[in-house]
């Protein structure tokens, strides 16, 4: 470091009689532009940059004894002798003035507010903008200076008994600091990187010293030799300028290290300020003196190879990895004058010594140091240079070779001044130097031998000087900035070129050298021209492909391109040396240039060792397989070239090489493998080849997606099938039907493919066409059914009967989805599947039941029951089997199980409507006689699934109430009371029955059922069943409105058979003809009851009356008919022949179920009430109400025929 004299301004004196007037103070401008100084009783305002003086400003009456700037730099203040404190403007105008009861000694602006402190020698104050007068606070002691901590909170002041105040900003003192000694001055480090606040304190007991702001003191008193009188901190606070009785301002760190001496003065400096932000200092002294100093800080670095170590912060040394930025931080605590490192050692030269370090890497990698050896003399040099076990001091002309225990071994005194030295290695305790004289010599210096050798000699002084890695070249710049390239062997010069300043040989590669000067940087490699671009500074090293360039005091790293170097060198095919370029750093496109052009070159080496370093390992293949390929007989170059262009891409020359090699076969696999068709096919010898080619292309176009050049070229090749596949995935239908109009009828399987893609997309007339071009009836009838064609199929059928079950099976479900059930079960028949007919239809009576479709249901079931007598009566189990009188039994009583179902559900029918439906049309009567043939029906035994006789009784009582027929309603309600009924019910239930429980327990007469074959009133509802409780006749109900039919049964005589019965009652001439009008006497009554007609056998007392005409036998054996408890069960009434011959046609109904089921007989008694059979299920109608019900819907109201 050095200082320079930037201007000075001497004071003249005051009063001419040699008393000198002094420079007590001094402030800049927080822009640095001026400098105002207390001198004498004025305030002299500077301009920073020159010197001049702007202004003389003169508003105290006495000595002025300091001086501050605020922040802002919109004001300045000034205090002294004369007890006041005055604020001045810029312009140097003076805006306020306010007065202590002492001489003002120090004042100090807060570096955030405004705030002013001044302070006495009894009292301090604080004044602001804001506040229109000043706050004092008394001191016990005289305030010799003061200063603010960084953030404006605290003030320090500094006493005369050696106190030490911090204040708050409001002056309350927080702590106090003793000292033994005056505190002249004090100063808190301006810098905001600190991690707390530290002041610096200069009292007169010589010492300087340091302290946090909590008051605790940081390390030991630094003894200074004199007594100080200014602090300043410098350059953000890293360094500290201190003037004082000494006469000198020197230079220390921030931990309180001296570093070097700024000036020295004539007189004592009272005060010393840093310029802001820039490297300079102003210093007043007591003789008048004011001088501003440009402080210029040398670079004190070393450099080996990629290991950079610089000076920092004057004291510490960074050694920098410049490839991998890693650093490394040594903390001399001392002034670092001269820096040396070489290998693994690094030499520092302090004041007092020389201390030897030693650099390794641990585990991981990171740079380490330890001391190895300290020098403890005080050596002067002008360079410093360190080798394995010793330095070297250079002086002037002067060498001195020192090992690390500080003894002297040998010493050159040289015939120049020395200008440049280098150590360019050797072995150990034998390092060779390289040295530049001004003379222009170059010298090279083993430090074991103590004669130098002269390599060459110069007509103009070395600046600077290099070394080839093999030692065999020389490059030299010389003082007329010329760059000059020897050859050490026989001294010639090789190259030359102007405008250098620096020099550097690529240590990694020997024939590459830079140079910089004019802001350019140069780069030569071989006999090639050289290279330039721009740089900033001058380079110091060369590694692989990495410049280092020192640029004012930054050591830059600059990565330079070899790709120019390297294709100059491919150019003349010199792969050798253009692999030792890629090595120095290289893209990896560069690498892969390098290799290929080596392997076109059969420079199989070089390429080999290109292909690894990019990992290529296609190509490391094909290298390994041209080297087996080598060894064996027969090599053939155009081969391996054949191969090698073809791993480039280039084809085309390729199969050129492959041609003239006589290997025609490997260029088709190559363009195969290519798929590079087209130029396969043009070099196909024979049509065998050329379809097995054509495969391939089809298999690739298969594999990359391209379906319809995949089924294009299967078609081509006579893969139909394969063709076929892909068309009819992708549903290509339009193709698909040209392809199978060119196929050959021949082609059975490819024509039947393409009918079943036409099939599976639902085109009818395609798929057609197909099964017609090969006659394939079967498929064709299949596709009918599946499209649903039955027209078509039907038609096919009648040529065809041997397809029956092909079509009608599918029919039928197909008509069963439709919800045409009846036709579905015809179609089943003809398909030959009557027991798919049967678990169809029950599957649907379940489902009725279990949707709550009841008549639904009771249909199915009664369908069920049709079909079991079937069988029975067909003798056959629908599968063409003949079944055992077991199973036929079986199947009986199944028929009579499902036929009592079918009634039973039809009957429930309206019930279930009468409960969920709010209102109804039907007749209240039927609901009642349904309800109540229900509950008779469902006496003994469980009522099948569906069937709530909870809701049947709940019918059964409301209809009764409203009937008049209270006793059944009375004990419907008693019944309710023993079932679970809903929650929502029960409150209605309970008033229902308290009601009922006040109308007569009786039923209204005319509801009472009489017997039409013992003529007895049976109550309305009884435990017994439906049938009569007297003669056990079971009740015939008419099957719409449930009421009772005026039927009774009866049988033929054992010994005339049931066909010859049926004979003569299908034979009306063998029978009585008309009906015989019922006269006034016949026994009947008929009235009308509330608009009801009744009819009633009898007279009132309920028996037959006399005038009662009895010529006909049947009514003799109604009337002498055993009832009662004499009865022996229920049995029909035995007609003879002739008895039978006297009954009315009319009068007849026969159940006639064929088979093994015997006719049921039954005799109309009263032929005034018409009365209807449906033929096909057996159910007795009133004329009138089914003949209604067949105009109404169509047929029968149970069965629907």
């Amino acid at each position: 470091m050095r200082t320079v004299i930037s201007w000075t301004d001497r004071i003249p004196e005051a009063d001419g009689a040699g008393n000198k007037t002094a420079v007590n103070d001094i402030a800049f401008r927080p822009d640095g532009t001026q400098l105002i100084a207390a001198v004498g009783n004025r305030v002299f305002v500077y301009d920073a940059a020159v010197g001049d003086l702007i202004h003389s400003l003169k508003g105290h009456k006495d000595t002025v004894y300091c001086v501050a700037y605020s922040r802002d730099g919109k004001r300045f203040a000034s205090g002294g002798a004369d007890k006041t404190v005055i604020i001045w403007t810029t312009k140097a105008e003076g805006i306020l003035k306010y007065q202590h009861s002492d001489s003002i000694q120090c004042i100090a602006y807060n570096p955030i507010t405004q705030q002013l402190a001044s302070a006495t020698a009894s009292d301090f104050g604080l004044w602001s903008p804001e506040q229109k007068s000043v706050s004092k606070h008394r001191i016990p002691s005289k305030v010799l200076c003061c200063s603010w901590t960084n953030d404006g909170h605290h003030l320090a002041l500094g006493h005369l008994n050696g106190q030490i105040s911090i204040r708050s900003k409001a002056g309350e003192e927080k702590l106090s600091i003793k000292r033994t000694a005056p505190v002249w001055t004090l100063a808190w480090n301006p810098s905001r990187d600190e991690p707390f606040d530290i002041l610096a304190v200069g009292c007169w007991d010589q010492t300087l010293s340091f302290y946090h702001l909590s008051g605790k003191p940081i390390g030991r008193d630094r003894t200074l030799g004199f007594d100080p009188c200014s602090i300043g901190y410098f350059s953000n606070g890293e360094y500290i300028c201190i003037g004082g009785s000494d006469r000198k301002v020197s230079l220390w760190t921030k931990e309180g290290v001296k570093l070097t001496t700024i000036s020295e003065m004539d007189d004592w400096v009272w005060a010393v300020r840093q310029r802001p932000k820039q490297n300079f200092v102003a210093v007043g002294t007591n003789d008048g003196t004011i001088t501003m100093y440009q402080l210029i800080f040398s670079t004190v670095h070393g450099l080996y190879q990629d290991q950079y170590a610089y000076r920092d912060y004057m004291t510490d040394v960074i050694i920098q990895q410049l490839v991998t930025e890693k650093k490394l931080r040594i903390r001399c605590k001392d002034y670092v004058k001269k820096i040396a490192i070489y290998k693994d050692r690094l030499a520092v030269q302090l004041p007092d010594r020389i201390t030897i370090y030693e650099l390794y890497y641990d585990d991981s990698y990171e740079m380490k140091h330890k001391l190895k050896e300290r020098i403890m003399k005080k050596l002067e040099c002008n360079l410093l240079v360190v080798t394995s076990m010793h330095i070297v001091l250079c002086q002037e002309k002067k060498l001195q070779l020192y090992n690390f225990m500080g003894g002297r071994q040998r010493e050159w005194v040289l015939e120049s001044v020395i200008r440049y030295i280098k150590v360019v290695g050797g072995p150990v305790d034998r390092e060779a130097l390289l040295v530049g004289l001004k003379n222009g010599s170059v010298l090279k210096i083993f430090i074991d031998n103590p004669f130098p050798i002269q390599l060459i000699r110069l007509n103009s002084p070395v600046r600077c000087l290099d070394l080839s890695a093999s030692r065999m070249k020389l490059a030299v710049v010389d003082e007329n900035a010329n760059c000059l390239v020897y050859h050490l062997k026989n001294k010639e010069l090789i190259f030359q070129e102007s405008n250098a300043n620096s020099i550097a040989w690529n240590t990694e590669y020997e024939d590459m050298l830079c140079f910089s000067g004019n802001g350019v940087l140069n780069i030569k490699t071989g006999t090639f021209p050289v290279h330039q671009q721009k740089l900033q500074g001058f380079v110091v090293g060369f590694k692989g492909s990495k410049i280092f360039c020192l640029h004012f005091v930054a050591m830059h790293t600059i990565d330079v391109p070899q790709s120019a170097s390297l294709y100059r060198y491919l150019e003349k095919k010199d792969y050798s040396n253009a692999y030792k370029i890629a090595c120095l750093g290289v893209t990896e496109n560069d690498w892969r240039t390098l290799a290929i052009q080596a392997l076109s070159g059969l420079n199989f080496n070089i390429a080999r060792k290109a292909f690894i370093r990019i990992r290529d390992v296609r190509y490391l293949e094909l290298l390994n397989k041209i080297q087996m390929e080598q060894r064996g007989p027969d090599v053939d170059d155009h081969l391996f070239l054949a191969e090698i262009y073809a791993y480039q891409g280039k084809y085309k020359e390729a199969a050129t090489y492959f041609a003239s090699a006589g290997h025609e076969h490997r260029a088709i696999e190559m363009y195969a493998d290519l798929k590079m068709w087209d130029e396969a096919k043009q070099i196909c010898p024979n049509d065998e080849n050329l379809k097995d080619l054509i495969r391939r292309q089809a298999q690739w176009a298969e594999d990359t997606g391209e379906w319809q050049e995949a089924a294009k070229m299967w078609f081509e090749a006579g893969d139909f099938m394969k063709a076929i596949k892909i068309m009819g995935d992708r549903g290509w239908l339009d193709t698909l039907i040209d392809v199978c109009r060119q196929l050959n009828k021949t082609e059975v399987a490819g024509i039947r493919e393409c009918g079943s893609y036409f099939r599976k997309h639902g085109i009818h007339h395609y798929a057609k066409e197909a099964y017609l071009k090969i006659n394939d009836l079967k498929s064709l009838m299949g596709l009918h059914v599946e499209m649903l064609k039955w027209d078509e199929a039907f038609q096919l059928l009648e040529t065809k009967p041997e397809f029956a079950e092909e079509v009608y099976l599918p029919y039928a479900e197909w008509l069963a989805l439709n919800d045409r059930f009846d036709e579905a079960q015809e179609a089943f028949k003809k398909a030959n599947k009557p027991l798919l007919a049967l678990r169809m239809i029950e599957q649907l009576a379940f489902n009725g039941v279990c949707e709550r479709r009841y008549k639904d249901a009771a249909y199915y079931f009664w369908k069920l029951a049709h079909e079991n007598l079937r069988i029975v009566q067909n003798q056959d189990d629908g599968d063409g089997n003949a079944i055992s009188y077991e199973e036929s039994q079986k199947r009986l009583e199944r028929f009579h199980a499902c036929y009592l179902k079918s009634e039973l559900y039809f009957a429930y029918h309206f019930v279930h409507r009468y409960k969920e439906v709010p209102f109804t049309s039907q007749d209240p009567y039927h609901l009642f006689h349904c309800a109540r043939y229900l509950l008779m029906s469902l006496t003994k035994g469980e009522a099948p699934m569906g069937i709530s006789k909870l809701n049947i009784i709940l019918a059964l009582a409301k209809l009764g109430k409203q009937l008049q027929a209270y006793k059944l309603a009375r004990t419907a309600y008693e019944k309710l009371q023993h079932y679970v009924v809903p929650k929502s019910m029960m409150d209605h239930l309970d008033l229902a029955t308290i009601v009922i429980r006040s109308k007569p327990f009786t039923d209204q007469n005319d509801l009472l059922p009489i017997c039409y074959r013992c003529s007895f009133t049976n109550p309305l509802l009884h435990q017994y069943g439906d049938w009569c409780t007297n003669c056990l006749a079971p009740f015939v109900r008419s099957f719409h409105s449930f009421e009772h039919l005026p039927l009774v049964e009866f049988k033929m005589q054992s010994k005339i058979s049931s066909e010859e019965a049926l004979r003569v009652i299908n034979s009306p001439n063998e029978l009585a003809s008309g009906h015989k009008k019922a006269d006034a006497n016949d026994g009947w009554k008929q009235h009308e009851t509330e608009g009801v007609q009744v009819l009633s056998f009898g007279g009132d007392d309920g028996g037959v009356p006399d005038e009662l005409n009895m010529d006909d036998p049947f009514q003799c054996m109604l009337m002498n008919l055993e009832t009662g408890t004499g009865q022996k069960g229920y049995q029909p009434l035995e007609v003879s022949m002739e008895m039978l011959k006297t009954f009315k046609a009319d009068d007849i109904f026969v159940i006639n179920w064929g088979g093994e089921i015997r006719p049921k007989f039954y005799r109309n008694m009263v032929p005034d009430v018409a009365i209807a059979l449906c033929k096909e299920c057996n159910h007795f109608f009133h004329e009138e109400d089914f003949d209604f019900e067949c105009l109404k819907k169509g047929g029968c109201p149970f069965c629907g025929k």
